[in-house]
């Protein structure tokens, strides 16, 4: 854009200097402030790399075909040797071409960016082919394995990589890979024999290991996709290694095994803080894993505000309903170490410090402490205890509610459209769904989808209309 904006100068400047509007010493004073002569130079750069990359299109498809031609002539040493040293070159060559110039001109980095796109482009596909190496070794030395080994073992692989070279396109990568794999083992984990390998751990602690090795890796790389990724991950993993709905499945297992799937998520996002890593001085990602709390209480809440969720017949025919089998059929590590974790965080929000803490964030740790009680008790109440039904469908109707209207409250207070937006749809979903999940006339329906409709258009043009000018276009 930049570029294009002094190309689009220049040329300007020439024709006012042609037609006499602006002298040639003018001229050169615009030149030398928006830089025209390094116009040709960042084309002659890009045009360089344009031709670069094409060749080295051509040379790879080249080597590859030439390596198609005679892979059946070859011995395995051959192979071997080829595919390593194919890997290790577009590696090496991607990482200098890739690694930043570390210069005072800012000019002279910009011209550099080109040169780093090739690189990392390099580097991406320096790590598929850390991929082909897995599958052509296999087959080289006839070793059998599954799909879900070749894409945990590659997803692994480069997320090494992106550790070492603090890449957000490979951090991206790796945590797809490693997602594949889980999908595709997850068959596995619930259908297969007792027998315990690598993969159906890394599928049983799953949820574990995003947490552990994700964020991290969101710090190297400083990307908030990379850490929205990893909690993501981590929070539909362990719903799913848990599967807590509809609650009537956990009535010949552990009553407390919903609740701490339920709960954990929100627990430790909204508690999270960039300052209890020993090394990490501000605070990247608090606001977003906050968000993300906000997001997971709307989803349960939502979820538990169905009736059926409270009342449904066990049919649950994925998780065994021996007890004595608990350790080993569920995360029991996973909770323990993320359940500690939590703890730890609350506690360190919760410590006094030097200033007391403004009436505002108590009320708001009050609040979130309150979610996360009902989160807690009434799915362990209903399990273990006895069986509440439509109080707890009302009692998370509430919740869900008052969820609503304080987004709402805190969009109109902070003039924030995310937030008054989430708030809004989140209690016309509500309505919605009651409105449709108790069979109503459809008369009463078309009614009520008139209203949802009318109140959602009246209220946007009456919060657009309260903005302040300069945040509209926010």
């Amino acid at each position: 854009m930049l570029d294009d904006f002094q190309q689009k100068l220049r040329r300007e400047a020439q024709l006012w200097r042609d037609e006499g509007l602006i002298s040639s010493s003018q001229y050169q004073d615009l030149a030398e402030r928006y830089r025209f002569n390094n116009l040709e130079a960042a084309a002659r750069d890009r045009f360089g790399m344009m031709v670069i990359s094409i060749g080295g299109i051509l040379l790879f498809l080249g080597v590859i075909t030439f390596v198609a031609a005679n892979w059946q002539v070859w011995s395995r040493e051959v192979k071997f040797i080829l595919m390593m040293s194919l890997f290790l070159s577009t590696s090496i060559t991607g990482f200098y071409t890739w690694i930043p110039v570390k210069q005072s001109n800012n000019e002279r980095n910009k011209q550099q960016q080109g040169r780093r796109i090739l690189g990392e482009g390099l580097l991406i596909l320096s790590a598929f082919i850390f991929g082909a190496n897995i599958v052509l070794m296999a087959q080289i030395f006839n070793i059998n394995g599954s799909i879900p080994e070749l894409f945990f073992a590659w997803g692994f692989g480069v997320l090494v990589m992106a550790y070492f070279l603090s890449l957000n396109s490979l951090g991206i990568m790796a945590i797809v890979l490693i997602q594949i794999g889980y999908w595709t083992g997850r068959g596995d984990l619930w259908y297969a024999s007792s027998d315990w390998n690598w993969v159906r751990l890394a599928v049983r602690h799953m949820p574990l290991l995003s947490w552990l090795l994700f964020v991290p890796l969101a710090y190297f790389c400083r990307s908030r996709w990379i850490f929205v990724l990893a909690a993501v991950v981590f929070a539909v993993t362990l719903q799913l290694n848990l599967n807590p709905l509809p609650l009537l499945n956990f009535s010949d297992m552990a009553p407390w095994v919903a609740s701490f799937a339920l709960a954990l998520p929100p627990a430790l996002f909204w508690s999270y803080d960039d300052l209890l890593f020993p090394t990490v001085n501000y605070r990247l990602f608090q606001p977003l894993a906050r968000n993300l709390a906000l997001i997971f209480f709307g989803l349960v809440f939502y979820a538990l505000s169905f009736r059926w969720q409270w009342v449904a017949p066990s049919f649950n025919s994925f998780l065994p309903t021996n007890r004595s089998n608990l350790f080993m059929s569920l995360p029991v590590i996973d909770l323990g170490i993320l359940s500690g974790l939590a703890v730890l965080q609350w506690l360190s929000l919760l410590r006094l410090r030097n200033n007391p803490p403004r009436r505002e964030v108590i009320f708001t740790i009050a609040v979130v402490t309150t979610f996360l009680a009902f989160i807690i008790i009434t799915p362990f109440w209903h399990l273990a205890i006895t069986r509440i039904d439509e109080l707890g469908s009302f009692m998370f109707n509430v919740l869900l509610a008052f969820l609503a209207a304080g987004l709402i409250r805190e969009g109109m207070k902070l003039n924030d459209r995310r937030t008054f937006w989430g708030g809004m749809l989140l209690l016309t979903l509500q309505i919605i769904s009651r409105v449709i999940e108790y069979d109503t006339d459809i008369l009463f329906q078309s009614l009520v989808f008139f209203l949802c409709g009318s109140a959602l258009i009246s209220a946007g043009l009456w919060f657009e209309r309260r903005l302040p000018a300069g945040s509209r276009n926010s």
